[in-house]
Formats: structure tokens, C-alpha cells, sequence
């Protein structure tokens, strides 16, 4: 979890801003809607400022996020760390030359693809998602970034599901989160 735990309290803010919403896609699933959190102004601020706090002064030059709701939470981070926003998308989505990361889920294969030269070797890499869940897609993500030589520092995720074991997948790297849900 979070260095900061429970004591600070915008992590409670953050936690009573996402909403569960039960067998949603499929039965049994206890899906983690952040959309709640993005329509409270200082939930979301409190959660970008997390982030930010953490990595303001880790000389990290790539903040990669990871398609979609990667996409949220990574630009802003970016923008205040003084990093550069790389968009980490699902298959035929970016124009130009990509390189790819195929990955295992629960129920199929999926990938991830990153335009050709948008990180080069040695730059210090931060991989944002809104939630860890098996860690199949964030393992995937830092197999991309380190296939080109990056250094990825952290991976940082608003929420985790500990019952699921991802942080297991990462193979020892570092994971960072705001809550969990168990």
C-alpha cells in the first residue's frame, strides 16, 4: 500500500470516491469505477498530488501510461514532474512503427504497443495504471520499456487487489498504490 497508509487523510477521500459496482462486466466481478473519483475535484486532485509528491524528485523522464484509464491519472503526473507522457495503447491504435508486447490474461492473450523511439535507452521510467488486478497488463508494460533499455523506477496504481496476487507478477519491482480492495 501507500507509504503514507491510512494516516494521511486524503487516502480516506480517495477510497470513499470509488465506487464498486458488483457483476460488472460479468458475473462475479466486483468492478472498481474511478469515474466517481474523476467527478470529485479534490478526490482527483488529492490522488494527481499522491503521485506527484512521490516522484517529483526521483529523476524519472518517462511517465507511461497504460491505455485507458492510464491515460488519466499520467498525464497530469507528467506535467508536474517535468516528465515526458507516453501513451502505452492496445493493438492498431498508434500510426507509424510500434513495438509490441504480447501478455496472458485470466481469459485470452492481449498486447501492448509503444511508438518506435518514444523512450530510449536509460531513461527512468514511472508505468501508470488506475488498478492492479492479476498484473499481467503492468508486467506486460514494463517488459515494453525494458525491452528498449529503460530503467522502469515504480510502477504506481490508484487501487490494488491484493486476493489477486499481481504485485507477485512484477517480478520484485516496485509497485506503489493509494487503496486496497479486498
Amino acid at each position: 500500500m501507500s507509504d503514507q497508509g491510512d494516516k494521511d487523510p486524503r487516502i480516506h477521500g480517495i477510497k470513499t470516491k470509488i465506487r464498486v459496482v458488483p457483476n460488472f462486466p460479468k458475473p462475479g466481478i466486483m468492478f472498481q469505477d474511478i469515474t466517481t473519483l474523476l467527478l470529485d475535484p479534490k478526490a482527483f486532485k488529492d490522488t494527481i498530488d499522491l503521485f506527484v509528491e512521490r516522484y517529483k524528485d526521483k529523476n524519472i523522464s518517462v511517465v507511461a501510461g497504460i491505455e485507458a484509464r492510464g491515460f488519466i491519472f499520467g498525464p497530469p503526473i507528467a506535467l508536474a514532474i517535468g516528465a515526458k507522457f507516453v501513451p502505452l495503447r492496445k493493438p492498431k491504435k498508434l500510426p507509424g512503427k510500434v513495438i509490441s508486447q504480447e501478455y496472458i490474461l485470466e481469459y485470452g492473450r492481449d498486447c501492448l504497443e509503444m511508438h518506435v523511439g518514444a523512450v530510449e535507452a536509460g531513461e527512468r521510467c514511472l508505468v501508470v495504471d488506475d488498478l492492479i488486478a492479476t498484473g499481467g497488463t503492468l508486467g506486460a508494460a514494463m517488459d515494453l520499456l525494458e525491452c528498449v533499455g529503460a530503467e522502469v523506477v515504480e510502477c504506481a496504481c490508484v487501487i490494488e487487489l491484493p486476493e489477486l496476487k499481481g504485485r507477485q507478477r512484477l517480478n520484485g519491482k516496485p509497485l506503489y498504490v493509494l487503496v486496497e480492495y479486498y
